[in-house]
Parts: structure tokens; sequence; C-alpha cells
């Protein structure tokens, strides 16, 4: 049987393109349709304030591409892609006169946690030290290592049993400041999976920053792409996998939602049944700014972080992703901001600056978070409010209009919870096919989960090559 292409990708975000390149490079004739009239799903970066102000519309800073194994393997730097790392990759402030800082080296970071300092070296140290290693165990739960097993053991419990088992505030806040990037109760089981290796790889890799934006990333992956032979078609918008051209295989960079919406009619009735149980998490409310110059920060090293975390102390932090788990708009939001000017000149006009801030929000939540966020970045910063020059909101209603793949504003692909971190999206040895030989499914929502790292989409294009040549 002739076929118009060898795969058909559904859906231009970075796992949907690494998956497009990795078949590209193994001699097959590739098209990826994308809805939208731009190319990157989460990876986008626009002028949305004023001009000169390039702002990422969704991720901002990029551990796990730098550590991701999939990307390593696909020669992005020949594309022009650089990251720009800040000199400091998070600051948290926790109260007045006292802020945590994770540094590049965990050495340093352990000599400001003051009584918790042998526990983060001999933790986070030794994780940082061997980041490749914890990447690929990372990208690839589903095959047990060492390193696998060292990380789940470290990790496995809530996060609340983690910081009361440490002795200082400042190292309790920067623990659940970093696991809160989970998008979950910090009292549920292994959250702290998310803290510790975010944490791990601040020493490893660092946090950067893609010079120019977010956008170079995707850009990168689809020159490798047209390198290959590969194309693209933009505002293309999909209604059924039976409306595609005739491929081999057809590769779903959505939801378990989209993929029943687009081929649900093609799976049998269980397997539909358990892709409609998947659940999916909170929602953000996302800020930018354009600044008349940088944050005027009470603690001045805060400036030359790259990221920031605004919550306060670790209990202000539990109990704020608390509420939001139980379907509250918290009063004092945990806000993660992202100073990338700080690291990345190319991102506002000389002497000008930007800032990026998200909270989470009940999925859907309609509440305008603008005044509590500004709050909090003012608690820390008086006087942040006399720097807009000009500000963009996006409501999680307005995050999945930009991405349908966000759905009630969440950016993490479906709630990553225990269960959910590997029966993503069913319980499954290999999660990335269905019971139609045809259809592969390659987002967030399969394993292993959220984050610019590519590697649903690495593993689903191998699971192709596997069974289908």
């Amino acid at each position: 049987m002739t076929h118009d292409v060898d795969a058909v990708v559904v859906g231009a975000g970075p796992n949907g393109l690494v998956a497009a390149v990795t078949l590209a490079q193994a001699g097959w004739r590739v098209l990826v349709l994308e809805a939208q009239h731009r190319i990157g799903g989460g990876l986008r970066t626009e002028e949305l304030t004023l001009p000169g102000f390039r702002h990422d519309v969704c991720s901002a800073v990029h551990p796990m591409a730098l550590a991701s194994p999939a990307f390593r393997g696909l020669g992005l730097e020949r594309e022009g892609l650089a990251f720009a790392h800040p000199e400091i990759p998070l600051a948290h402030p926790v109260g007045p006169g006292e802020t945590a800082y994770l540094l590049r080296d965990a050495g340093d970071t352990a000599a400001g946690l003051g009584r918790d300092a042998g526990a983060w070296r001999a933790v986070m140290g030794t994780f940082g030290a061997r980041w490749p290693q914890l990447a690929r165990a990372i990208g690839d739960p589903l095959h047990l290592t060492p390193d696998l097993i060292a990380l789940g053991a470290t990790s496995v419990w809530p996060t609340t049993w983690i910081t009361r088992a440490l002795r200082e505030e400042r190292t309790r806040a920067l623990i659940a400041g970093v696991a809160a990037h989970a998008v979950n109760d910090l009292h549920a089981p292994a959250t702290a999976l998310v803290g510790v290796a975010l944490a791990a790889f601040a020493h490893g890799v660092g946090w950067p920053v893609a010079v120019g934006g977010s956008q170079s990333i995707a850009d990168a992956l689809a020159a490798r792409l047209a390198a290959h032979g590969g194309e693209i078609v933009t505002g293309h918008r999909v209604r059924s996998v039976d409306d595609l051209p005739s491929a081999r295989a057809v590769l779903l960079n959505v939801t378990p939602r989209q993929a029943l919406q687009l081929g649900g009619h093609r799976f049998p009735a269980r397997y539909a049944h358990r892709l409609a149980r998947f659940r999916y998490g909170a929602g953000v409310f996302k800020l930018d700014w354009a600044l008349d110059g940088p944050v005027p920060w009470t603690d001045p090293r805060m400036a030359r972080a790259g990221t920031v975390h605004l919550g306060g102390t670790a209990a202000e932090v539990v109990r704020a992703e608390r509420d939001v788990a139980r379907g509250r708009v918290p009063e004092r939001p945990f806000v993660l901001a992202a100073q990338a000017s700080a690291a990345d000149p190319t991102r506002a006009p000389a002497g000008k600056h930007t800032l990026w801030a998200y909270c989470h929000v009940p999925a859907g939540c309609e509440v305008d978070m603008t005044a509590a966020i500004e709050d909090q970045i003012e608690r820390f910063a008086p006087g942040f409010r006399e720097r807009i020059l000009a500000r963009h909101t996006m409501s999680p209603r307005e995050m999945e209009a930009h991405n349908a793949n966000e759905i009630g504003g969440s950016i993490d692909g479906g709630l990553a919870d225990m269960r959910q971190l590997l029966a993503r999206p069913v319980a499954s040895l290999s999660p990335w096919a269905t019971p139609d030989p045809q259809l592969f499914l390659t987002s967030a929502s399969t394993v292993p989960g959220p984050g610019v790292h590519g590697m649903a989409g690495w593993h689903a294009a191998r699971t192709v090559l596997a069974r289908l040549g």
C-alpha cells in the first residue's frame, strides 16, 4: 500500500516536533500539522506588551531542555539554539532580610542553608553531580535503574514530610517553592520528586533561558526537521484522523480528551473509557510586564536571579497550593516569576526589562489575579508598580485558547500526581501506543509528563519505529 507520507504529526509543540525530527532522521517522510499560525505550542515568544519586548507566552526557563537526552541527540545547536544562564538560578525571599538562594554549585547553596547544609550536599549535590543519569531516569521512568530507585526513595514522600524534617526556614521555603512546580497539593505523595529533580538540575545544568525566547527552541527543531525533508503546515486544524493524508503512522500531540475527539471512534470502548478518566490539573493566571528598569527588589542580589519564587515561608506556599487543589482561589498566591532579560538582553530595549509571572488557580478560574500577583511582587519589591510600562494578562481560558492542550489553563498536560506520573495516560509499558496500530500519543499527557524536554515525543517516535520499521 502506498502512502502520501510515512507519518503525520498533529501538533507542533515540543513533543510533536521532537517526534517528527526523530522519525525524519530515520528516513521517514514526515508532515506536521499545527492548528495555530505559529509553531511551538508552549514554546512561543511574542511581543505581548510593547514593541521590542519579547515575552515567553508559556514556558520560559529550561533546565529540562538542557538535560534532556532527546534534545541532546538532535544537534539543535547547529541551528543556532543557545541558552543564557543567569548568575543565580533561583531566589526565594522568605521574609524581611531573609532570602534563600539556589545557586549553580551545591556547596555554595548549602553554605547558605545553615543546619541543613549537610543534608543539601548529600542529596542535591549527589543528584546534581549525576545529572545525566538523573535525566535518563526521569525521562524513562518505566525502566528501573539505580538512579530512579534512589530518586524514588528520596522523593516519593509528600513535600510537607520533607519540610518538617528540615531545620532552617530558608531550606523549607526553597524546597516547597521548587516542589510547587508540580502544581499539586504539597501534602500529596511524590510531590517532593519535582523539587528534588529541579533543584538537582540547577546544580547539574542550571536554569537557563533560551536566547531570543523559548520560540528559539521550536524554531531550531523546525529547522532540523526541514534539514531532513520534513514539512510543517500551520493554520491547519485537524477535526478527525480520518481526514488526514494517508500515512503509516499518525502521532497525536494532544491531550486524551482531544485524542478521543479526533480518533476515539477507532479505539475499543475500554481504552476510550480509560482515556476519558484522565484527570487534568489546576490552571494558571499569567502576567507579562514591560518595565522601565529592573525590579526594585529589597534584596538587590535578587536582580541577578533568573527565577524568583514569591510565596514567603514554606507554610505560606503549602497553604496556597492546597487552596488551589481544593478549588479555592488563594488570597496570597504562590507566584513563579522569571527575569529573562537579566540573562538575555535581547528580550528588551536597552535599559528596559521584562518580567514574566504566573500563579496557580483552580482550572477554568475566572478571577482576575492581577492585583494579587502584583501585591506579592510589591511585598518583596516596593515600588514595582511604578516601573510598569505595560502589562499583558492571560486567564486560564485565554491560556487554553492559545494552546488547546492547556485544558482549563493547565500547563502540565494533565495532573501529575503519583498515579498519573506512571499511568500516563493509561497504565501500560508502552503508553505512547494505542490499540489502533496506526495511532500513537506523543504529548505531555504521556510518560514522562510535563516540561520542555521532548521525551514523550522521543519515546513515541521510537515506539513507531520499533513497531512499524
